[in-house]
């Protein structure tokens, strides 16, 4: 990566606009061409440098609620454990682990009842006992800003 790159990471992370032509205006403020910018981009994409764009919203000033859950399965079963968790619009995001809860995600919903639903239709589908399932909500809240540099 050489400086540009670096340039150009660190608008995508501090000063992304919000236009119908973003890379146009990111473009002009680092002073390269539009042309070169967007193979630049895609390049540090397809080097994993740059794993997503997209916003990043506060669920809960929107009014939703969330909970980290975590559920324990067999083995041999958690590959139709990660299915099942995929299904639902509201899980955000998954993630296998060497431990008695296996399967970690999180669930973003409209209220507590819907998480509550949710994970007992997970506990349903893999006859999960209540004890095999973890419903982890956050109690407070402390926000990092990590910025890659």
């Amino acid at each position: 990566m050489d400086e540009i790159d670096h340039r150009i990471l660190e608008a995508l992370q501090d000063d992304f606009p919000l236009s119908e032509r973003p890379y146009e205006i990111l473009a002009e403020k680092l002073g390269i061409c539009c042309d070169d910018l967007w193979p630049r981009v895609e390049r540090l994409i397809d080097l994993g440098v740059i794993r997503r764009i997209g916003a990043s919203l506060d669920s809960r000033k929107l009014g939703y609620h969330s909970t980290l859950a975590a559920i324990s399965v067999k083995a041999d079963h958690v590959e139709q454990a990660a299915e099942i968790i995929g299904r639902y619009p509201e899980v955000t995001h998954s993630y296998l682990r060497d431990d008695e809860f296996n399967i970690w995600f999180t669930v973003i919903a409209a209220d507590n009842k819907r998480i509550e639903a949710i994970l007992g239709e997970i506990c349903s589908a893999l006859s999960l006992e209540s004890r095999h399932v973890l419903n982890l909500p956050a109690k407070q809240i402390f926000k990092l800003d990590a910025r890659f540099r």
